[in-house]
């Protein structure tokens, strides 16, 4: 059976590449996916697969199930782009639409998928159990899509979930796995510091708020050094610092955004707390005021034991794998997480690292090597169907 997946999965792959480009010269960002929901939605139909759209919001399930009794496993892959415009130069299938691309992977992810469901539907008669296709939406901005599909019910049955995401800066031919935290939980904090503005030759009559923001900014840098436990992980960075007034006058408000990375619940909670207590020491020693928000945004990613093992094993049997890799874990967010809240599971990085220059991803130039959507396809599609013979 395997055998022939991967034989299906090699005749498709001129029609995985052309999914790919035609998604990528058409790009919608997070929570305006309308027309990529509707191709994905009219793929399976004509196909006659069983498929559900509007799934909390934009998401599309497709549901094949196989000729023999088996478990109900889901595979999910996101197709939201980014409100970047694309600077690839020499590529024939760069973004058409000005000011949004897809500069993480995401059109590769559907088309993996796509072609991944249509080699499942082939070949439903010999198979055992049902496979749930997990189409989402608005990966990149929290709320995110995937909390709003599993409460329509995108999870309802599920025993068990496998995503992987293409990773432009991993060599091709590496899966990199890891068992527990494998992406951080992604916070955004906003600051308002409202001081005493005045002519910049008296100083001495205002409150600046420059100054003050400045004072934050390093009082703020000394937590994660000063506060966590050395053993834990935890990342705090400023991104943005807008106090904008002609040259001689001194401001009375600074704007500040940023983001903190964490593993923990109990180190981003601990971040949450001592964040506002030195913003609130600092006001109160500069005598200004300010207004500080915390939001949450996605958990951490946190991988399920024995289906990220399964994974690896599986992973090390697939043409094209030239290393398993127990990799380390990254700061950034991915909203997957939610479904492993729910579910066993476990999410997985393909290397899809380009011939010639290689930019990270949320890069205006950023492309992969798309030989690395086969890897993945037959990856997830051996996981799949090979964890219905497990004992779970």
């Amino acid at each position: 059976m395997i055998e022939k997946l991967f034989a299906e999965l090699d005749g498709s792959y001129a029609e995985m590449v052309e999914i790919r480009r035609y998604l990528h010269m058409n790009p919608e960002p997070s929570f305006h996916e309308e027309k990529t929901a509707e191709y994905i939605r009219s793929f399976y139909e004509k196909l006659g697969v069983e498929v559900r759209h509007g799934v909390g919001g934009n998401g599309v399930i497709a549901t094949i199930r196989g000729a023999k009794p088996g478990k109900t496993v889901a595979l999910r892959a996101d197709f939201d782009a980014l409100p970047i415009q694309d600077q690839k130069e020499d590529i024939p299938y760069k973004s058409q639409v000005p000011n949004v691309m897809h500069a993480c992977g995401h059109d590769g992810h559907t088309a993996t998928l796509l072609v991944l469901g249509k080699t499942l539907h082939t070949l439903r008669e010999e198979l055992e159990g049902t496979y749930v296709l997990i189409h989402q939406h608005a990966e990149e901005l929290v709320p995110g899509g995937a909390k709003s599909m599993i409460d329509a019910g995108a999870l309802d049955g599920v025993d068990a979930i496998f995503g992987t995401h293409l990773w432009s800066t991993t060599p091709f031919g590496r899966i990199d796995y890891r068992v527990g935290p494998i992406m951080a939980a992604a916070d955004t904090f906003r600051l308002k510091i409202q001081g005493r503005g005045g002519h910049g030759a008296s100083p001495h009559e205002t409150k600046d708020a420059v100054v003050i923001g400045a004072q934050i900014v390093t009082n703020l840098q000394q937590l994660v050094a000063r506060r966590v436990d050395p053993l834990e992980s935890a990342v705090l960075s400023v991104g943005s610092f807008i106090a904008e007034n002609p040259f001689n006058i001194i401001a009375d408000q600074a704007a500040l955004t940023g983001t903190v990375r964490t593993f923990s619940e109990n180190i981003r909670t601990l971040m949450e707390v001592e964040m506002e207590r030195v913003i609130k020491g600092t006001s109160l020693a500069t005598d200004s005021t300010y207004e500080f928000s915390y939001e949450r945004g996605y958990p951490a990613v946190v991988n399920h034991e024995a289906e990220t093992l399964y994974l690896k094993n599986i992973a090390e049997t697939v043409p094209g794998v030239e290393e398993v890799y127990d990799a380390p874990p990254q700061m950034g967010g991915e909203d997957f997480s939610y479904y492993l809240e729910q579910v066993p599971g476990t999410f997985f990085f393909t290397g899809a690292m380009p011939d010639g220059d290689v930019y990270p991803h949320h890069h205006p130039k950023f492309n992969f090597k798309e030989e690395a959507m086969l890897i993945a396809a037959k990856t997830l599609g051996s996981a799949a169907i090979q964890y219905h013979g497990e004992d779970k």
